[in-house]
């Protein structure tokens, strides 16, 4: 007869070294990406200051406050952009790693939310990039006082600009936050739905947070993220729905 207490601890033991080969999968590649993008970590960042040395008066440039930052920042940057391109890989590892314990319909609808997901934090990413930093960057030049010369330093600006990556990245998940939490049953769409005004004015507050003091700035992060909203909605109410279908043709 098996004995329980070792059976559940040999199944414990092999989720730990399964959980350990699919970190090794995910860190693996991000170190290979990594290695191959050193040789062009100079390139990557002069790419990635594009949107601030544009704005810079003429004969502007960046600098280094630290002995060492024009050596460890862009390898930094690199790394940073090692692990965003490889982001899909590793949320496919962790899919992988907890498909075995969840049910048929389950799986079916986490593949389509990883994509998804994974889909719309470049996509919020990229709008930082290409709308908003350059909006940024040309108020906060227009601002600086007179007699003062703007001479970013690189470390400051990757710290900053790597936090708004983010912070833009996070905001575009509102349409797969919905959803999900709309399957997990710990919201409906309707009641969502009346939530609208609080999350409109709540979407402003967090524009006026995060983008300069300017109406325009703040309406170019508000109104996507509003935009999102609604997708996120119909895309709730569009579950809902199948799931009552469902439920009756079991019924």
């Amino acid at each position: 007869m098996t004995d329980p207490v070792q059976q559940n601890k040999e199944s414990f033991v092999s989720h730990l070294v399964e959980l350990r080969n699919r970190l090794l999968w995910a860190s693996g590649a991000v170190l290979v990406v990594f290695i191959c993008l050193v040789p062009f970590a100079s390139t990557i960042y002069s790419w990635f200051a594009e949107p601030l040395l544009r704005s810079l008066p003429d004969g502007g440039n960046m600098i280094a406050v630290d002995p060492h930052g024009t050596f460890f920042i862009p390898f930094k940057l690199a790394f940073a952009a090692s692990f965003a391109i490889c982001v899909p890989w590793v949320l496919y590892q962790i899919w992988a790693f907890v498909a075995p314990g969840l049910y048929r319909n389950e799986k079916r609808i986490v593949l389509p939310l990883i994509v998804s997901s994974t889909v719309l934090f470049y996509l919020g990413v990229l709008f930082a990039y290409f709308v908003v930093f350059p909006l940024i960057f040309e108020f906060f030049a227009k601002m600086t006082p007179e007699g003062v010369a703007l001479t970013p330093d690189i470390g400051s600006y990757m710290s900053f600009a790597l936090s708004l990556f983010f912070a833009f990245g996070i905001a575009f998940e509102v349409p797969v936050a919905i959803v999900l939490l709309t399957r997990m049953g710990v919201i409906s769409a309707e009641g969502v739905a009346k939530q609208r005004p609080y999350f409109i004015l709540g979407a402003f507050v967090i524009g006026m947070l995060m983008t300069p003091p300017d109406p325009f700035s703040q309406v170019m992060l508000a109104v996507p993220v509003c935009l999102l909203f609604e997708i996120g909605l119909l895309f709730a109410r569009r579950l809902e729905k199948r799931q009552a279908e469902t439920a009756s043709e079991e019924a």
